[in-house]
């Protein structure tokens, strides 16, 4: 998630749980905390490939963020006793300031690597778009009174509240990630679709309306589906080049990508380079993670060593505007064909 819902989020926490005797300080001791996991993107891994896929490592690992909480709780009872509260008590609440921002990072489609250093996949549950004003609104509003009142009076409950609102918002997504899973799938056996793999995702800056891919080959199918829908999804068929990808055999960016991402890639040939895409993230045709892997020698390919991320388009406001449209109104739909052609010739 953005910075600004990890602080709030530790915020929010370190208040609910040591507001009685730290006050105001507990909004600030846990809004500093709550971004330090984040703090790994100043490392450079030495290539863009490299940047994004360490991003979210050993920094939001569950066993490093829980031996980081055991020795600041350490460190804080050794130099700034409070008799106020147990040992116990404080290292619960460092912990869960850590643990909930790795955790909402999970909740993401970026992937978190959770269980690191155990080489497995990264995490993505992908129910929660980066930034989603629902989600942060409660507990920035909390911590903004609290900051005012001083946790005092029923104000002090604000934090705790908050929380509250939140996991049940996160719970939200989770159905609404369900909801358009099982669309899918029902209109996928209708139009007899093998996919190989399914991924869904909200749309940005909201959980109401859904993308969901389906990898099929040299093919991928998207899909928007929204809780307001009345009819089936209207699957998309766009090409995805995966016969491109065995250019890619001996290349350690495409092997790390493929591990981070899932298999979930598109593959482009534009002005003599082979384009790696993620198609995890932004929208079709918006995609923020393209990487030029190797350049066309004759009737071959050249493997890059130093893989570079290509500039990209965000879109404007026109766009999601439209999206906004599509989530209160199924048709016309959304025009992802004409958008993955705006990608193709970039």
């Amino acid at each position: 998630m953005d910075s600004i819902t990890q602080a709030v989020l530790g915020a929010s926490v370190q208040a609910a749980l040591l507001g009685r005797w730290q006050g105001r300080k507990a909004l600030l001791y846990g809004a500093m905390l709550g971004t330090l996991p984040d703090l790994d993107v100043v490392i450079d891994y030495g290539d863009a490939v490299a940047n994004m896929t360490y991003h979210r490592g050993f920094s939001h690992s569950l066993f490093v963020v829980s031996g980081l909480a055991l020795l600041l709780a350490v460190l804080a009872r050794r130099f700034r006793p409070d008799p106020g509260y147990s040992a116990a008590r404080l290292f619960l609440t460092l912990w869960l300031v850590l643990l909930t921002h790795v955790l909402l990072d999970a909740f993401t489609s970026y992937g978190t690597q959770l269980l690191w250093p155990l080489d497995t996949p990264p995490i993505a549950w992908s129910s929660v778009f980066i930034i989603d004003p629902l989600y942060s609104v409660p507990l920035l509003l909390a911590v903004l009174v609290t900051g005012l009142t001083g946790l005092r009076g029923r104000a002090a409950h604000w934090p705790a509240v908050a929380l509250l609102l939140s996991s049940l918002y996160l719970g939200f997504t989770v159905a609404g990630k369900q909801m358009a899973e099982q669309r899918v799938l029902a209109e996928m056996t209708r139009e007899g679709i093998q996919a190989e793999r399914m991924f869904s995702t909200p749309t940005p800056f909201n959980s109401l309306l859904w993308r969901v891919i389906l990898v099929d080959g040299e093919r991928y199918h998207e899909a928007l589906v929204g809780w307001l829908d009345e009819a089936p999804p209207q699957l998309v068929a766009l090409p995805r080049g995966q016969h491109l990808a065995a250019a890619l055999t001996d290349s350690p960016h495409h092997a790390r990508l493929q591990w981070f991402t899932g298999g979930l890639l598109r593959y482009d040939e534009e002005d003599g380079q082979l384009l790696v895409t993620d198609l995890r993230l932004g929208m079709t045709g918006f995609h923020p993670f393209r990487f030029p892997l190797a350049e066309r020698n004759g009737s071959g390919w050249t493997l890059l060593d130093n893989a570079e991320r290509l500039p990209a388009e965000r879109g404007d406001l026109s766009r999601l505007e439209v999206l906004w449209r599509r989530i209160w109104q199924q048709h016309p739909d959304v025009p992802l064909g004409d958008w993955a052609t705006d990608l193709s010739r970039r």
